[in-house]
This record gives C-alpha cells, structure tokens and sequence, in this order.
C-alpha cells in the first residue's frame, strides 16, 4: 500500500472543463517523484485538486492516504493528516506574522492528533525549533516577527514556505514549482532542505517545468505530463533527456 495514490484522477474546472484526464501514480515515504511537463498541461491544477481547493472538483477517481480516501475531507483536514503544498506564488498575509501563522499551523495538527483536544506545543520548544530551522535554511531570524509573506522577495517567500514543511514535517509534499523565481543560491538552499526532510516519514511530488531543482533533488521517478496525462515516465535520465529535447513531441502526440 502506497503512502499517496491517486487512481484514475479526473480533475475539471467549476464549469466542466475537464483538466486532469485519468491520472495513476503511487508514492512511498523516502522517494521523490518529479512531474514535470510544459505551461498548460495541467500540473497545478493536479496539485491544487490534491490539496482540496474548491474550484477544482474531482469528478472520477481517487486520491489515497494511508489506503483511505481524503475526497471528503477539506483542505484543512488533508493537511491534518500529513498534506503539504507549496505554492508556485505564496500569497501574502497581511496580519499575520510568520511565527503565529506557524504556531497556529502546528497546534492544529497537534490538536486533530490528540483526538480533538488542545495540546498547543509550548512555547520554548517552538521558538527553538523555528530558530535552528531558519538558520538552517538561511532564513532571516527578522522574517519570523513579519507578516507572512507581506513584502518578501521571491526567494524569502520560496524559503519561508520550506521552513513551514520543515516545521509542520507532512507525510507527503507537493511542491508546485517551487523553483519558479529562484536565483542558484535560493534554489540549493530550497532543494537542500527537501532533500533533507525526504525520507522514512516523508515522500515528496516535485512539480516543475524546468530540469534545474532536480541537479539538487534526484528523483526516483520522473512522469511526463501532458494534455492532462501521464504519457511517458522514467528514471532521473529522463528529467535531462526532457532538458535537451523539451516537451514538443508530447504535444504532437496529444494534439
């Protein structure tokens, strides 16, 4: 039994435009599967349907957590039981500064494994997990009193939402092209911390249009998406084939 598997995932707008068209995969915890396929080929829309964003419905198949359907289950409840998504534009939250958005985050969960009842982690053992994280991704220590994300640069933001993964430590993580905005520094600090918190505990679905992330995160799969579909997959070889050639003869296939 897979950690995250999706069967014959059919993904549609809120006016019926269908976006995903059957949709199979399987992740285990310590592995990275990377998805990478052109502009419009519906690798967002994948990964949103995943996290429950209500304008997109899944209107056939499954997606399974731990051998149990999350289709019912908000947003909310999916991150409760180990979702993470990382954004390709992280929102900005004017009022809310970084570290109550991720105290606040942390008790959530702390809570739905409790059975319902408050156990907020105390707040000595917070602020010493959120520094050593911060300085371990290079994340400015001013940031944790800020609003989340409210006048951030690309990188910062890209950096910030690693450090919510590394504080909230799901079980599977979708990374919608993390990469996109990245300088090189910014890129190996945002691939290095996925690449630590990768393993017994965590797999990670790597979304990118770009080959770049995967010279820091090797993936253990590649699938190629196009029109919606999964239509080709392989090993790490395949994210450099896909660098050299792109993604043109998938378009002709499919069009």
């Amino acid at each position: 039994m897979a950690l995250l598997e999706l069967k014959n995932l059919h993904v549609a707008l809120e006016d019926g435009t269908e976006i995903v068209k059957g949709v199979d995969l399987a992740i285990d915890p310590n592995e990275v599967h990377a998805v990478m396929g052109p502009n419009g080929s519906g690798k967002s829309t994948l990964a949103y349907a995943l996290m429950g964003h209500p304008a997109y419905r899944i209107t056939q198949g499954d997606v399974l957590l731990d051998g149990e359907s999350i289709l019912e289950l908000e947003a909310d409840e999916r991150a409760q039981r180990g979702l993470f998504l990382a954004f390709q534009y992280p929102h900005a939250v004017p009022g809310v500064t970084v570290t109550s958005f991720l105290r606040s985050a942390i008790n959530a969960i702390r809570k739905a494994k409790n059975g319902g009842e408050d156990d907020p982690i105390p707040i000595p053992e917070f602020r010493k997990e959120i520094f050593a994280q911060m300085d371990r991704l290079k994340v400015s220590r001013e940031l944790a009193s800020r609003y989340l994300n409210d006048g951030f640069s690309g990188g910062e933001k890209k950096r910030v939402e690693i450090l919510q993964m590394a504080m909230l430590k799901p079980r599977i993580a979708v990374l919608d092209e993390t990469d996109s905005g990245l300088d090189i520094d910014a890129l190996r600090v945002v691939a290095g911390g996925v690449k630590e918190l990768v393993g017994p505990e965590m797999g990670a679905l790597v979304i990118t249009h770009y080959q770049r992330i995967l010279d820091y995160i090797t993936p253990d799969f590649v699938h190629v998406f196009s029109d919606g579909r999964i239509v080709e997959e392989g090993g790490p070889e395949l994210a450099h084939k896909l660098e050299a050639e792109g993604y043109e003869r998938y378009e002709v296939a499919t069009a």
